[in-house]
């Protein structure tokens, strides 16, 4: 195990690097969530369809990413997406943790979306309102309230997962620590500095999504 003096001085020494990679990291996790939660959306709402065709479509995109390993799907979706057309490598990691992060997301709306009392629907049909027109001004929003929670701690998920984007040469988090690390043969103090920096994003993006929490909660008042 590194000294303390040691580690505290090549943390310090090695902020520039950690800091870039650190935004790449945060782009590839928000871009991920963002592109899932439109994914999500998508087979959730084809889940809780009345045709059971949407919903067995649904259930198959759901099984196969909940039963393949997120690394082989990275790697299925990168060099497929390079055998059909040229790719930015930042993309084709977001994509892939998108498709990725959507089936949970897709389970989370699905739940939340079914929470919702069945009368909240029959009272804006009785208003005049469509089915569409209800689901959207009526269910969506308090779907999403209670989503919320359960989508912050799907973010933290992505966040870590984005560290396998490495392997497909993206410079986050995890691809910079390791490549320091081998270059001044101090794989552990590297390691333990990105851990670090894990930490803190977490850290963020629990405060986030807590503030938001608290603000919807207010709103409700």
């Amino acid at each position: 195990m590194p000294s303390f003096s040691h580690f505290f001085d090549s943390l310090i020494a090695s902020r520039g690097v950690f800091f870039d990679a650190m935004l790449v990291t945060l782009q590839l996790t928000v871009v991920s969530i963002l592109i899932g939660i439109v994914i999500g959306l998508f087979f959730a709402l084809l889940k809780i369809s009345k045709l059971k065709v949407l919903g067995w479509i649904s259930d198959a995109y759901i099984y196969l990413v909940r039963g393949t390993p997120l690394i082989v799907q990275i790697f299925i979706l990168y060099f497929g997406f390079s055998g059909l057309f040229l790719i930015p490598d930042f993309w084709a990691a977001s994509l892939a943790l998108a498709f990725h992060n959507g089936a949970y997301i897709a389970e989370i709306f699905r739940g939340t979306i079914q929470s919702i009392d069945k009368g909240q629907m029959e009272a804006g049909r009785s208003l005049g309102m469509t089915r569409g027109l209800t689901m959207r001004r009526i269910i969506m929003p308090q779907a999403f309230r209670r989503a919320l929670p359960p989508l912050g701690n799907q973010m933290i998920i992505g966040l870590k997962d984005s560290s396998l984007a490495a392997f497909i040469s993206i410079n986050e988090l995890f691809n910079v620590a390791t490549t320091l690390g081998s270059n001044n043969f101090d794989e552990m103090t590297f390691l333990l500095i990105v851990a670090v920096y894990y930490l803190i994003l977490v850290a963020i993006l629990t405060l986030v999504v807590n503030g938001l929490e608290k603000k919807m909660s207010i709103s409700d008042r």
